[in-house]
């Protein structure tokens, strides 16, 4: 009896219960006869061997969904299949990009011991396969490009004897390697939209007692849904993975765009990002047994490079004048040149008025008036080279590279008490705001452009927190928005104490502190020598702004120092001292 279409059923059960209910019925009786006991042992048998098709079937089938590694998958698909139907060799073909021809990925084969492509492979030197001719036309020739553009599936019982394909390439390969390829089964790899994106072939399905037959029709089926639930499983895990790239590339442009919204800080954000990354995995990989407890999934590492990338995010918000204030009068341009041109003027006036002056007491007096006219004179150079040394103090004042002490304050404030007429009007030297700006004690930031800056923290967790994350990136969000926070809890922007911060939280915001101490970048600042950073971070540290067992962690396992050696300028290496340990760098 014929039973191969109950490969159709979902329930073989219900149809063994039908054959002897059936039988039953004609019989008339309740027992059967030996014929009859016969047919259901047969019936029962290929019952039997259906059912463990189908788990073996869908056994394959969790394992491909489980399986998160492209080329781990591709071997899978290949070795499961030789293996479901007792094939001796089996390739694996992967459509090209351009749909233009189907490139070798994995072959084996049992007899010739060939392994080929896949975890552990030989490297792959076949040329692919072709789908077009030079003409244009389909080249339904070879059976694999046939397969690729028909859709269909061939199964041949011997190679050999098939008339209308070109098995050349098959049999000089046979030749070449003492082998005979006769049954063959080739099918395609289609996606849930029907798409064609491999091929499958298997040679040599074998009876279990070293004989070739050819595959079975029942075998033809199943492989045919193997093949269609290998493509969904490599469509779906490249989508994973192509979904990942584009986030990552998206993340890199957000933080690129960031880092070229101003001149000054470009690569601050790669540099954060990498640095954090190199302390996270140097912990995992630390033998001390103060780190044992930390450990970072892919996932998790994942999550912290991303959050490492995104942390300013919120710069996105901040007004541009006020990133790439590079001085204390800069706005959309440096208002020093304002303040210089007011000085100019005010030396053209006194000059007139110097002038004016002069020509009135020559003419009343002529040459009687010498001295008084020398004496003029020298008050009004004086006068002169004070305003000049004003200007020169200015322009240093406004750098903001150094600090402003009290006295230097009070110079400008008497600055700003020099006046000028302009359009009739009396006017200021400087302006309040431009006092304001000049009396900045370090630095060019005034205290509310300050809080316009250190509100990118704030704006970095809002933006990050109305995207829909993962549940295994979650944290992203936090991370990236904590990395301005102190442990003694006076960080922002919301003033979160130590027993709230998590590790990577910490991790981060010593990466992003050590590589804006070590930025040769600022225009208001020469790049501090290492051991400047070291030591500056070292008193933040001990101020409890920054976990010290991590900077400690930053330092003695040469973390900084490979840093530095990649990313800081050859005038800023030196030797340094931490923690009465000497650490030569050069």
């Amino acid at each position: 009896m014929d039973y191969s279409k109950a490969t159709e059923f979902e329930d073989f059960n219900t149809i063994l219960k039908g054959i002897i209910s059936y039988l039953k019925e004609q019989g008339g009786k309740t027992t059967l006869d030996a014929n009859q006991e016969a047919i259901i042992a047969e019936v029962v048998s290929f019952v039997d061997a259906q059912a463990r098709l189908k788990r073996k079937l869908l056994q394959i089938g969790i394992s491909l969904s489980a399986e998160k590694s492209i080329d781990n998958l591709l071997e899978m698909i290949v070795s499961e299949a030789m293996d479901f139907t007792n094939a001796d060799g089996g390739t694996l073909y992967v459509m090209s990009p351009d749909e233009q021809s189907l490139s070798f990925k994995i072959i084996r084969n049992r007899s010739l011991r060939v392994n080929k492509g896949g975890r552990g492979g030989e490297p792959l030197a076949f040329p692919p396969v072709p789908l077009y001719k030079a003409d244009g036309t389909r080249n339904m020739q070879n059976v694999s490009a046939y397969v690729a553009l028909t859709g269909e599936t061939r199964n041949f019982p011997d190679v050999y004897a098939i008339e209308g394909f070109d098995f050349q390439g098959t049999k000089n390969y046979d030749k070449n390697n003492g082998y005979r390829s006769r049954s063959m089964l080739v099918t395609p790899l289609r996606n849930h939209e029907r798409e064609i994106i491999g091929v499958l072939q298997l040679i040599n399905a074998g009876d279990g007692s070293g004989n070739v037959i050819q595959f079975s029709p029942d075998y033809q089926y199943l492989i045919e849904s193997l093949a269609s639930q290998a493509a969904i499983a490599v469509t779906n895990t490249t989508l994973i993975a192509e979904l990942k790239e584009l986030l990552d590339s998206f993340v890199k442009v957000i933080a690129t765009t960031i880092d070229e919204k101003s001149p000054y800080t470009g690569g601050h954000i790669r540099r954060v990002a990498e640095l954090t990354l190199g302390i996270a995995r140097e912990l995992c990989n630390s033998e001390d047994r103060k780190w044992e407890d930390f450990a970072l999934t892919p996932y998790e590492s994942e999550e912290l490079k991303t959050a490492a990338w995104m942390h300013d995010v919120g710069k996105i918000t901040t007004p541009e004048h006020v990133v790439d204030k590079s001085a204390k009068l800069e706005t959309i341009y440096d208002r020093v040149h304002t303040v210089i041109m007011r000085i100019e003027v005010l030396k053209r006036d006194i000059e007139i008025k110097h002038l004016k002056e002069r020509a009135g007491l020559e003419a009343a007096h002529g040459g009687g008036a010498l001295s008084t006219l020398q004496s003029l004179d020298e008050e009004f150079t004086g006068h002169i080279r004070e305003l000049d040394d004003d200007i020169e103090f200015l322009k240093t004042a406004n750098i903001g590279g150094e600090f402003i002490s009290d006295d230097k304050i009070e110079r400008i404030n008497r600055i700003a008490s020099y006046k000028i007429i302009a359009n009739g009007t009396e006017q200021p030297i400087l302006t309040g705001e431009e006092v304001i700006n000049l009396c900045i004690r370090r630095g060019t930031l005034t205290d509310k452009e300050r809080k316009i800056i250190e509100n990118h923290a704030a704006m970095t967790y809002k933006i990050l927190s109305q995207l829909p994350w993962p549940k295994k990136m979650k944290n992203i969000p936090t991370y990236a928005g904590q990395h301005h926070e102190k442990l003694d809890g006076t960080g922002y922007p919301n003033r979160t104490p130590a027993e709230k911060l998590s590790l990577q939280s910490r991790i981060m915001a010593i990466a992003d502190i050590f590589e804006a101490l070590s930025a040769a970048d600022r225009p208001y600042r020469p790049g501090k020598k290492l051991s400047e950073c070291v030591k500056i971070i070292g008193f933040m540290a001990k101020d409890k702004h920054v976990d010290k067992e991590l900077v400690d962690f930053l330092i003695t396992s040469g973390i900084a120092v490979r840093y530095a050696k990649q990313e800081m300028k050859e005038y800023q290496l030196d030797n340094f001292v931490y923690e009465g340990k000497e650490y030569v760098v050069l």
